[in-house]
């Protein structure tokens, strides 16, 4: 699998280490973080446990074929050092073996747990990977944690933008992703600062992290461990005794790779005459010799993938590129497609109604529109352009919202309709391509002359978000051409 000074990343600086500066109490230790900018991660320590031997002796199954080898620069990875028949348990674990926050009741009388738990409210819920990585950090400080043969195995850092030099922040060229980590990086900022005033007091039995100073860098480092590493699965919260989605960390299952179409799947098991879960991972094809395996972790797009894997995957046909709706900017869009006389500006009382309807106009909009992905075109950004190049709106009336959301409905307010729309929309990601200073070929030409992995990231970042925009122009254009000569071949009849 497959996230110093701190500074904000809008002034170009991420989350890197200066143990000579940073103000420690020296009564406390502190937890040690590198940049992701040192190459291949390496593990937390030198010579870690075994980790296949742990699992096993803590009672989990793993197949006799499966192996941890390296996967690449970013990390270790299991294969199969044998082909391994479709329906093959690999590996099974029993419920005490994942990491989750709270990992059991018996803490509730623990003072050390409690101030963990207070911090805890302190983390929104979209950032739900900090939560467990209280919890990560905890064990990781324990001497004698159960866990620490899992931890100790994992990446000393990650490849996530947080923990990016500040050059190649400015190198992602993508506001939306630019803006998720500020955000990141001012929450962990602001987290440490109430961190240190939660626990500064505290006695030495009831701090959360046995003495040791937490800061921004060791946060974001617990936070990527779980964003990049844990799964969603069902289970208990002991919070409220309620069965819910619950984060936990799999230790082995969390080192198989991301595919889109993956060799192995995630199973629960539940017996009958045992109310403990066991957390399974499944050959869901055969798995040829030296195959690595692999988990799907989820349609996201490369946004996601790489604030929260630290990767990104080529030709991701999940991968949009997002914009505000704004109608000065389809107005421009219009005019530059040759569409005439465009209103997104000033639409008309039954307009603007549509676009309520669409969630593009009111106090309560939701601005932010896509393209790419599978639907090309996000729906709502399509309904309101056809409807806004409408001449009336007894024509737009005559259908339902699905349907002018719907790109494969061709052409439902008439051939000229369409055509404007979909040359307003060309035109559209011609502007969203020009916010990028760089063209793809620079890019490329960057990367032949090779760079730091860090750099490779967000050049391989952009070049995707590029030709998201590139492919969605190419099927608009098909389209528009595909019209046009229906258009043409109406008029001669």
């Amino acid at each position: 699998m497959s996230n110093k000074i701190m500074s904000v990343a809008t002034k170009h600086h991420c989350f890197t280490i200066n143990p000579t500066t940073t103000r420690i109490p020296s009564s406390r230790r502190r937890f040690t973080t590198v940049s992701a900018a040192a190459g291949t991660p390496q593990r937390l320590v030198p010579h870690p446990p075994d980790l296949i031997k742990w699992v096993k002796k803590e009672g989990a199954f793993v197949h006799p074929f499966v192996r941890i080898a390296d996967s690449g620069p970013y990390g270790l990875g299991l294969i199969a050092s044998e082909e391994i028949p479709k329906g093959s348990e690999l590996i099974a674990l029993p419920e005490h073996i994942p990491l989750r926050f709270p990992s059991n009741e018996s803490d509730n009388g623990d003072g050390s747990y409690s101030n963990m738990v207070n911090l805890s409210r302190h983390v929104p819920e979209e950032l739900w990977a900090m939560k467990l990585g209280l919890k990560l950090l905890q064990e990781r400080a324990k001497t004698g944690s159960f866990w620490w043969p899992y931890i100790s195995n994992l990446p000393e850092t990650f490849t996530v933008p947080i923990f990016f030099p500040g050059e190649d922040i400015k190198n992602l060229q993508y506001a939306p992703l630019l803006h998720q980590v500020n955000k990141r990086c001012r929450f962990l900022l602001d987290f440490e600062k109430e961190l240190r005033r939660e626990i500064e007091d505290v006695k030495l039995q009831d701090h959360p992290f046995g003495g040791r100073q937490v800061d921004a860098s060791s946060l974001g480092w617990a936070m990527s461990a779980v964003s990049s590493r844990a799964f969603r699965l069902h289970g208990k919260n002991l919070q409220n005794g309620n069965r819910s989605d619950v984060p936990m960390m799999l230790p082995l299952i969390d080192m198989c790779n991301h595919s889109f179409n993956p060799n192995a799947e995630i199973v629960q098991e539940q017996g009958s005459g045992d109310p403990k879960m066991i957390v399974k991972v499944v050959a869901g094809t055969t798995i040829k010799e030296r195959d690595h395996l692999t988990l799907n972790y989820g349609c996201l797009s490369n946004d996601l993938f790489l604030l929260d894997y630290g990767f990104v995957v080529p030709s991701n046909p999940y991968d949009c590129v997002e914009l505000k709706y704004d109608g000065g900017l389809l107005d421009a869009a219009s005019m530059a497609a040759g569409v005439s006389n465009p209103n997104f500006s000033s639409p008309a009382p039954w307009q603007q109604q549509i676009l309520s309807k669409l969630n593009l106009d009111g106090d309560q909009a939701l601005l932010k529109v896509t393209l790419g992905g599978a639907e090309v075109v996000e729906g709502r950004l399509l309904a309101a352009l056809r409807a806004l190049l409408a001449n009336d709106a007894e024509t737009v009336e005559k259908h339902d919202l699905t349907t002018l959301k719907s790109l494969s409905t061709e052409a439902p307010i008439g051939l000229a309709n369409e055509i404007s729309t979909l040359r307003t929309l060309i035109a559209l990601c011609v502007i969203a391509l020009n916010h990028f200073p760089t063209k793809i070929m620079e890019d490329e030409s960057i990367l032949k002359n090779g760079v730091s992995p860090s750099t490779e990231l967000a050049l391989q970042f952009r070049i995707e978000k590029k030709s998201v925009i590139i492919d969605a122009m190419r099927n608009l254009t098909k389209r528009v051409k595909l019209l046009s000569s229906n258009e043409s071949f109406a008029s001669q009849s």
